[in-house]
C-alpha cells in the first residue's frame, strides 16, 4: 500500500490530489533558433500531467544563464508563447506545472555568451567539468568550461532583476509558479559554497554573505508573484561542478530557517546519496542528519528527491522525512508513472543514449499502460 504516498496535500494555492511529483529534466530538446518550446515539448510534458506536480527541466532567465545547448529560456516573447502551449497542454489535462527558474553561472560557454563574452561567476577560478555546446557542424558535443569572470555588483543586481522578470514571464506563460534553481553548482549555488565563493564583499565571507544573492532573488521573485507561487531547490553536499561547503550544516540550516519568512510553496532539497538510480558508495555520511536538520529548520512543506522507488518513497512519507517525492528517471521513461507506482506495476527502463537531445525517440513515445 501507498496510502502516504497517494493521499492529498496542499502546496502554496494548489490542493494536490496525491505526493508524487516530476523533477526538472534537462532533455536539451528545444527549438531552434531562440531556445523556444515545440509542439514536442508540448506532448512530452502533456503525457506526464498525472504527476502531482511537474517542475519543468531548467530554464534560463536571460542569454547569459544558458549553459548547455539546447535548453529553453524564458526571457523572449516566442518563449513566453512556447512555454504557454506547454502549460496549457498540462492544465487541459487536469496537471500542475512550475516553471524552475536557472542561471548557470560558471557552467558555461563563450558559445553561449551575450557577444561571446566569459560565463560568469563569484570569483574567477577554474572550474572542474565541462559543457555541453555545439561544434562548428551544429553538433553536440562536451566542450571545456573556461575561467569565468567575476561579477561586479552592478552585474548580481541584473541577475536579480533577470531572475524577477522570468518570474513574471512564467505567470504570463500560464504557469501555476516557479521554482528558483539553486543547487546542482549552478550560480546561486556556486555563491552559497565556501569552495566556490572567495568574495570579499558583502556576497563573500559569512554564511550570511553567501547566502544574501539567493535571498535577494528570492525576495525579489515573491514580490513578482507571491510567495505561495514560489518554490527553492538546493542540493546541500552537492559535489558537482567543484561544490564543496567547510560548514554544510550551518550554511544550509542558516538558508532554510531564513526562508521561513517568507511562506513558499515548498523547499525541494536533493538526496546527495543517491547517483541517479545508484547509491553513491563516496556520500557524506552526515548526509542523513542534515536532512533531519532540514527537516526541522524549515517549517514549510518539503519536497525530496534522488534515487526513490515506490517503497522508499512510501517509507519517507510516513516517516515524516519528507511531505513529497519528486522522481526523475522513472518519469522519462514512464509518462504515467504515478498509476504504476500506485499499481506497483513494473516500470519501463530507460534509454540513457535518449537523454540529452534528439528527437522524439526516447522523449514521447514510452508506452503508458494499456
Amino acid at each position: 500500500m501507498s496510502q502516504h504516498l497517494f493521499s492529498p496535500i496542499k502546496l502554496g494555492q494548489l490542493n494536490l490530489d496525491h505526493r508524487v511529483a516530476m523533477a526538472p529534466l534537462t532533455r536539451s530538446r528545444a527549438g531552434q533558433p531562440g531556445n523556444v518550446p515545440t509542439s514536442m515539448n508540448v506532448e512530452y510534458y502533456r503525457q506526464r500531467a498525472s504527476a502531482a506536480l511537474i517542475i519543468t527541466e531548467a530554464t534560463q532567465i536571460s542569454q547569459q544563464g544558458q549553459g548547455y545547448a539546447w535548453t529553453p529560456g524564458i526571457h523572449s516573447d516566442e518563449q513566453i508563447h512556447g512555454w504557454k502551449a506547454v502549460s496549457d497542454a498540462v492544465h487541459a489535462e487536469g496537471g500542475r506545472i512550475f516553471l524552475q527558474l536557472w542561471h548557470v553561472g560558471r557552467v558555461s560557454h563563450p558559445v553561449f555568451q551575450p557577444n561571446g563574452g566569459l560565463p560568469v561567476a563569484p570569483t574567477a577560478q577554474p572550474v572542474p567539468g565541462k559543457t555541453f555546446i555545439l561544434n562548428e557542424q551544429g553538433e553536440g558535443v562536451w566542450g571545456d568550461v573556461p575561467v569565468p569572470q567575476e561579477l561586479d555588483i552592478s552585474g548580481i543586481e541584473a541577475i536579480v532583476s533577470d531572475f524577477r522578470k522570468a518570474a513574471r514571464n512564467a505567470l504570463l506563460a500560464g504557469m501555476d509558479g516557479v521554482e528558483i534553481h539553486a543547487g546542482n553548482g549552478y550560480l546561486l549555488d556556486q555563491f552559497i559554497n565556501s569552495a566556490s565563493n572567495q568574495r570579499s564583499d558583502r556576497y563573500g565571507g559569512s554564511i550570511e554573505n553567501r547566502a544574501r544573492l539567493l535571498l535577494e532573488v528570492v525576495q525579489a521573485v515573491t514580490e513578482e508573484v507571491g510567495a505561495e507561487r514560489v518554490a527553492v531547490r538546493l542540493t546541500p553536499m552537492g559535489r558537482f561542478m567543484g561544490m564543496g561547503d567547510d560548514t554544510p550544516e550551518q550554511t544550509f540550516g542558516y538558508i532554510a530557517s531564513r526562508l521561513n519568512q517568507w511562506n513558499l510553496a515548498y523547499l525541494h532539497l536533493v538526496e546527495p546519496m543517491m547517483v541517479g538510480t545508484v547509491l553513491d558508495e563516496s556520500n557524506d555520511p552526515r548526509w542523513d542528519a542534515i536532512i533531519k536538520q532540514l527537516r526541522a529548520d524549515f517549517h514549510g512543506v518539503l519536497m525530496l528527491a534522488g534515487g526513490y522507488t515506490a517503497e522508499t518513497a512510501e517509507r519517507a512519507i510516513a516517516q515524516g522525512r519528507a511531505d513529497v517525492i519528486a522522481f526523475g528517471r522513472p518519469f522519462i521513461a514512464n509518462p504515467d508513472l504515478p498509476a504504476r507506482l500506485r499499481g506497483r506495476t513494473e516500470l519501463n527502463p530507460a534509454d540513457g543514449n535518449s537523454f540529452f537531445g534528439g528527437d522524439a525517440k526516447g522523449y514521447i513515445d514510452y508506452p503508458a499502460l494499456a
